[in-house]
């Protein structure tokens, strides 16, 4: 996430950000088009989301002729992060465990992605007496 941005992303902004970080790098007309079959949204309606998340510092933009190239300014899982930063500070006492859990039953982890959570919860387990 930027670094000075604690401005959260809106779901809209969410799905171009996705687009965009499936892509690596996009003109502005592929974005326009994509948005628009996959959401139904007019161009209009995506110039300005990509104007907001140039502002808040989540893409950077290049001229190239009379088109914009858009690049996310940090990778997804960096962006994901700081997202899941943002969530843990608004838990209280006794509800990150049941958060996580939660988020555990509901992605998708493949047999390799369980087995270093399982070793992340070995390691982080306080030793027995």
């Amino acid at each position: 996430m930027p670094a000075d941005s604690s401005e959260t992303l809106t779901p809209a902004e969410w799905k171009v950000m996705k687009l965009i970080w499936q892509q690596g790098e996009s003109a502005a007309r592929d974005v326009y088009q994509v948005a628009g079959t996959e959401f139904g949204w007019a161009p209009s309606t995506v110039k300005t989301i990509l104007r907001r998340l140039v502002e808040k510092g989540w893409l950077t933009t290049s001229r190239i002729g009379n088109s914009f190239l858009y690049r996310p300014a940090h990778s997804v899982l960096k962006s994901l992060r700081g997202a899941a930063d943002v969530l843990l500070d608004h838990t209280i006492d006794g509800t990150v465990g049941p958060l996580l859990a939660y988020m555990v039953k509901k992605g998708r982890l493949s047999p390799e992605e369980l087995q270093e959570l399982r070793n992340l919860i070995d390691e982080l387990a306080p030793e027995e007496e």
